[in-house]
């Protein structure tokens, strides 16, 4: 045994990653506050409705006209698409060269995409279309319920990707600080009915960039900072 450990270090074999990191436990911060019984702010986390004046011709979503969802949810909320002064006024303008479908000429609509992310095993619809005169994209989620198109995910941002993976949607976006992203998932919940935002978070994407200065030692018993 003890020649064969011997040989591992030759040329090719097994090498040493060097000493592990000692385990540092969590630490429990301020133990005398009561914990919180309701969220202190309503973002929105279970997301869904009806659209109204979409049908869907044999419970196939395949069949719903994008463009018409898109202009179904304008139709909603006059006051972001109509007028000069409206946020998304572009959008509403170049609705008009999506006769011939989505991404036909200057159509904000994008191509629709086509997956079972509720796991009924029918398709649902993920659909984009971009907030112009502005870089934002809202990103929106469909499925069928009872003969309605019901949409079980919204969000808009600046995008950088877009991936399907399994019963997860995935967004990344930009962030103000160089070398880094963001990520967030929304993933099926059937007891919610909708997509819920199951991860968030902010990722490396460049180089990392070394320090002038060696770090500081790691003091002998890591705690939390109470500074």
């Amino acid at each position: 045994m003890l020649a064969a450990a011997v040989g591992c270090g030759d040329a090719g074999g097994l090498e040493g990653a060097g000493a592990t990191e000692t385990a540092v436990g969590p630490a429990r911060l301020w133990p005398e506050l009561t914990p919180a019984s309701s969220p202190a702010f309503e973002i929105g986390e279970v997301n869904t409705e009806v659209v109204k004046g979409v049908k869907v011709p044999g419970d196939d979503i395949r069949r719903v006209d994008p463009v018409g969802v898109v202009r179904a949810e304008m139709a909603a909320s006059p006051g972001d698409y109509d007028g000069d002064k409206a946020p998304y006024r572009d959008t509403n303008r170049r609705m008009a060269d999506c006769g011939k479908g989505p991404e036909h000429g200057r159509c904000p609509v994008l191509r629709p995409y086509y997956r079972d992310l509720t796991g009924d095993g029918r398709d649902d619809l993920t659909l984009g279309f971009r907030l112009l005169p502005g870089k934002t994209t809202a990103v929106r989620v469909y499925t069928v319920e009872k003969h309605r198109l019901v949409q079980v995910m919204a969000w808009e941002d600046a995008l950088s990707g877009v991936e399907l993976a399994g019963r997860s949607l995935v967004i990344r976006s930009p962030s103000e600080v160089a070398g880094y992203e963001y990520r967030l998932q929304w993933t099926w919940d059937r007891d919610q009915r909708a997509m819920l935002l199951t991860q968030d978070e902010m990722l490396r994407t460049g180089p990392r960039q070394h320090s002038r200065h060696p770090s500081a030692a790691p003091s002998a018993s890591p705690s939390a900072s109470t500074g």
